[in-house]
């Protein structure tokens, strides 16, 4: 009786232990599908996310300490320490925010002529592969405000029976020759608009009007949107509004050890430069004060756009993104005012985004450029990267992700001496009108190698103001490999040729 009792008890147990593991994943299950349809069901509840850009003109990292809204935004969000520009001019960089190309696949070099300008980047088609394109095919509205690209003429038509507005815009409020913030023509979606010089005029504050409309209006809409203000400020000729004509007073431009030196080894473009004189040094001191002065309004532009977020509703839903086309240097290497060198004075600037899911107060040091912007903002609004897109989305750092294996160099590329007379941009060689040059830029070091055959090889951590050209030192060997890595980035046109290209070991 013991043996069988046994015999009839186990066999039992085991089906009662089934039986019971089978109700448990039963549970288990209906509840993963409602959990799972609950999250659907949020998914598909969720709307896409809005982006506000707001990109500055010729705007370096030393004018951050005037801006308390960007130091807010840096705060509330994440700020990218390695980011540079493709080219530290106006016009190509802008291409390269655009399109997400670099500009050996967008033409576009200089502010204009057969290598730059409007015409080179609309003749290319560039305009119709912008991040604006491919966000509206998903549904957003999208508004492009302020500075466009040089040799662009709000009252152009090119060709058609109204001004001319490029594909992918729903709202354009587009200036041409807006750099003195006061009369001004404006395109407002095919109509010419003039303002003149009264303060309410001040271009910066028209586009801070209108690129809050364009909010309260899309977030009453419940539409999606993506809005670039591009602000003329703080480019020449430095006009603040009148609320600061008098503030910063006796402010003067920051002597670091790179003001009025020239480096040892300097290419042939930048070492005969004399010291600055007397004169110049006050002129400097003076453009410093007005540009500091001229971003306060930008700086009320952020804060108004943010407040029209919050007051829409939509804050919490959109990414709020700060930059600039170019820096700028003001006496850094013997050289009075402008851009174009591959100096960080000139191709590093600030980039700083808040938004849903960034965490606050964050830095991120990975090498990040100008090309990356489009594709974020259309992987943002849930879309796909075209195969010749050269930059990547930086979405998982926005969110804090670690990424072990981000790209290690960014891409400069520049064509010059530019000495046209109608270019905005046009420098003296006492501004620094450098000669056709690539570079390649790494956490640790800048390389460049002109057309002319000259190099320069800065180690940014033991010389971080760019003052010994040590690149005659390098060994042959690390030459080599430096010019190969150079070649690589160069010569990419797709998105994994040229996040291939842009893990350099050398």
């Amino acid at each position: 009786m013991h043996d069988d009792g046994v015999m009839r008890f186990f066999p039992r147990r085991p089906r009662l232990l089934i039986a019971a593991a089978a109700a448990l994943l039963a549970a288990a299950a209906s509840a993963a599908v409602a959990s799972a349809g609950r999250t659907a069901e949020a998914a598909e509840a969720a709307p896409p996310p809005n982006i506000v850009f707001v990109l500055t003109d010729d705007l370096a990292w030393n004018l951050v300490q005037f801006l308390p809204q960007v130091q807010r935004l840096q705060r509330d969000g994440v700020t990218f320490t390695n980011y540079t520009v493709t080219d530290s001019l106006c016009c190509p960089s802008r291409s390269s925010i655009f399109t997400g190309k670099f500009p050996h696949d967008t033409g576009v070099f200089t502010n204009g002529g057969a290598d730059g300008g409007f015409g080179v980047f609309k003749g290319r088609g560039n305009e119709e592969r912008t991040y604006a394109t491919a966000l509206r095919a998903q549904g957003y509205a999208t508004a492009m405000m302020g500075k466009y690209l040089n040799g662009y003429l709000p009252a152009d038509t090119q060709g058609g029976a109204l001004p001319y507005v490029p594909p992918g815009w729903s709202e354009w409020d587009v200036a041409g020759n807006g750099y003195a913030e006061y009369n001004y023509d404006l395109n407002e979606n095919h109509a010419v608009v003039h303002y003149g010089s009264t303060p309410a005029d001040y271009l910066t504050n028209v586009l801070a009007r209108k690129g809050s409309s364009f909010i309260q209006r899309n977030a009453a809409a419940n539409t999606p949107f993506v809005l670039e203000v591009s602000t003329f400020a703080p480019h020449a000729p430095f006009t603040p509004a009148p609320q600061d004509l008098d503030a910063f007073p006796g402010l003067t431009a920051p002597r670091t050890p790179a003001f009025d030196a020239l480096p040892a080894g300097a290419p042939t473009w930048l070492a005969g430069q004399d010291p600055l004189t007397a004169a110049e040094k006050t002129k400097i001191d003076t453009d410093f004060r007005k540009r500091a002065q001229s971003v306060q309004a930008v700086d009320r532009l952020i804060a108004k756009l943010r407040a029209t977020l919050e007051d829409s509703g939509v804050a919490d839903n959109t990414y709020f993104v700060f930059s600039s086309d170019n820096g700028f240097h003001l006496g850094e290497y013997r050289l009075a005012q402008g851009k174009q060198t591959a100096f960080d004075t000139d191709v590093r600037v600030p980039l700083v985004i808040a938004g849903p899911a960034v965490p606050a107060g964050s830095t991120r040091t990975e090498i990040v450029q100008n090309i990356d912007l489009a594709p974020t903002f259309q992987r943002l609004a849930g879309g796909t990267v075209a195969s010749d897109v050269n930059g990547r989305s930086i979405v998982p750092l926005l969110q804090g992700q670690p990424a072990a294996n981000w790209r290690t160099a960014s891409l400069i590329e520049h064509h010059g001496p530019d000495a046209a007379a109608d270019d905005p941009d046009a420098q003296t060689a006492r501004d620094g009108r450098p000669t056709t040059y690539e570079a390649l830029r790494t956490a640790s070091y800048t390389y460049v190698e002109y057309a002319d055959g000259e190099r320069e090889y800065y180690d940014r951590l033991a010389d971080p103001y760019q003052l010994n050209n040590v690149a005659a030192q390098l060994p042959a060997a690390r030459r080599a490999a430096l010019h190969t890595a150079l070649q690589r980035l160069r010569d990419c046109h797709t998105h994994e040729a040229c996040w291939t290209a842009g893990h350099v070991t050398a």
